[in-house]
């Protein structure tokens, strides 16, 4: 018996300046599938995504939806079809509620209910899915995760029946992950059908029916996911090289201490419990320390502090043996303490400015690029095409926007920029977040390659086998405290997760 397409695409083709990102692409969605889009960061499954909301127009090609032909001007348009997608970067306004931003943009309501029965629809929509969002909120006081779900309920409450899930699981934890695949089975049993991007080859075997890779731009195979006996043919195909799954680092030699937190406390405006409470470890160099915890229990406003971004309200801060508690961001950066940020886009990057601006963003006032405070363009150009090169950076050229490029290449063009301008420290967080399998191995070799140097980071992951390949040791975190601190290399999945949980070393014991 045929089954029932509910999407297809016909030779989609889409050009940018200086870029052909999809070529000739076809794609066929059944009723009731989970098709599961996958390539290199760069590879075009976000832009053909793009087309199918109404955010970009294909140059050549057709659409068709549930057997018609269809033009689709706008995510409108779009939603009027049944079509909702979930960007990788949320498309939520922070200082609105959860509610207002569920209903922001629906055009077709022809007076706004009372926001009592929007609310209540909201909660009766998360007691079903188990999503557990409270509509009342403000979107900018939940975590990532949290802001997952109002996405998801999002798309819910606008009724769509065909989801388009971009990188859905790059924020949440492997339990939130597990959830999700929940919600994605209850949804297709109601007949819907979902496009899941991910990069996590894993979850392919999880969560589809069928695969689809794309490899500059061009669809390179699609196979039925019951097929694949090894998850080394997915990244093949996707790379279309050998993928180093083993990384090797040299020996754990740590030096002296670099970075020193002592009895550091952050009191949180929203709760009554602290955001840190009472944190303290050291980072020697030629080490790594992992952070692992569900996401909000403290590991980005740890980041934050060290980075001068978040003020403590009660410890101190020690780099070198220095005081550096409460110090301002450029003093920090003036230190040669580096930052890959969770939020790549607004805090990593100016998305206005070009490749080669973001990556000399760190040098520019340094005698490297510059003579008595003048920049030196043609050295900032130099500069630029040689980290570029280096860090495998996909850009028509350094002066394109950095707003055009990928999600992982915007994320490589910041770890060069971080990387190069380190001065022995380096905090990295949710560094691999969203990339493919290649960025990925790229990413934690540089990280490993800065330890071996002797640099000192703290490397905050939601990736469990990140943190035990990666890391020399792991401390773990919720409600801002710090439940152990243990050796990577005897950091068991289980203990893990039930320090995560908030299961003190002696009720563990107990039980």
């Amino acid at each position: 018996m045929e089954q029932t397409l509910v999407v297809e695409m016909k030779n989609i083709t889409k050009r940018f300046p200086g870029v052909l990102a999809n070529e000739n692409v076809n794609l066929q969605l059944h009723k009731g599938e989970v098709l599961a889009l996958l390539g290199e960061n760069g590879a075009g499954k976000s832009t053909l995504m793009n087309m199918l909301v109404g955010l970009y127009r294909p140059d050549e090609g057709q659409i068709f939806v549930n057997g018609k032909h269809v033009v689709i001007n706008s995510p409108q348009d779009s939603m009027a079809l049944g079509i909702g997608m979930i960007h990788q970067e949320f498309m939520l306004v922070g200082n609105l509620s959860v509610a207002e931003n569920i209903i922001l943009g629906l055009k077709d309501l022809p007076t706004v209910p009372p926001i009592s029965e929007i609310n209540e629809k909201i909660i009766e929509l998360s007691k079903k899915y188990e999503l557990k969002v409270d509509p009342t909120r403000l979107v900018e006081t939940l975590t990532v995760g949290e802001q997952q779900r109002v996405e998801i309920l999002k798309l819910l409450y606008r009724g769509a029946d065909i989801l388009i899930l971009d990188e859905p699981t790059a924020v949440l934890t492997p339990k939130e992950s597990k959830e999700l695949n929940k919600i994605l089975k209850k949804m297709l049993s109601e007949g819907k059908s979902a496009i899941f991007i991910t990069h996590k080859m894993i979850e392919v075997l999880e969560f589809s029916e069928t695969l689809m890779v794309l490899r500059k731009g061009k669809c390179v195979g699609i196979k039925p996911t019951s097929s694949i006996e090894k998850l080394s043919e997915i990244a093949n195909l996707m790379v279309g090289r050998p993928v180093l799954f083993d990384l090797k680092k040299g020996p754990y030699n740590p030096g002296k201490v670099r970075v020193e937190l002592k009895n550091v406390s952050v009191n949180s405006k929203a709760h009554s419990r602290k955001t840190l409470d009472n944190i303290s470890f050291t980072i020697r160099e030629g080490e790594i320390l992992g952070i692992a915890g569900v996401a909000g229990n403290g590991q980005q406003p740890l980041s934050e502090v060290i980075t001068g971004l978040l003020k403590i309200n009660e410890g101190s801060i020690l780099i070198d043996g220095q005081d550096f508690t409460n110090k301002t961001p450029l003093q920090i950066i003036k230190a040669g303490i580096s930052h890959i940020p969770a939020d790549r886009g607004r805090m990593g990057i100016v998305g206005d400015m070009s490749v080669g601006e973001n990556l000399s963003m760190k040098k520019y006032r340094t005698e490297e690029l510059s003579h008595h405070s003048v920049i030196n363009k043609s050295k900032v150009r130099e500069f630029a095409s040689r980290l570029i090169e280096k860090f495998v950076i996909k850009t028509p050229n350094q002066f394109t926007s950095a707003k055009f490029l990928s999600g992982g290449n915007i994320q490589k063009t910041i770890l060069a920029r971080e990387i190069n301008s380190c001065k022995g420290i380096l905090i990295a967080v949710y560094p691999s977040r969203g990339l493919d399998v290649g960025a990925i191995e790229s990413v934690r070799q540089n990280i490993i390659a800065q330890r071996d140097k002797g640099s000192a980071i703290l490397l905050v992951s939601e990736e469990l086998d990140e943190l035990r390949t990666v890391c020399d040791k792991i401390a773990v975190m919720f409600e801002g405290r710090i439940m152990d601190i243990m050796d990577a290399e005897n950091a068991s999945t289980e203990r893990i997760g039930l320090l995560m949980a908030g299961v003190e070393r002696s009720t563990e014991c107990n039980s």
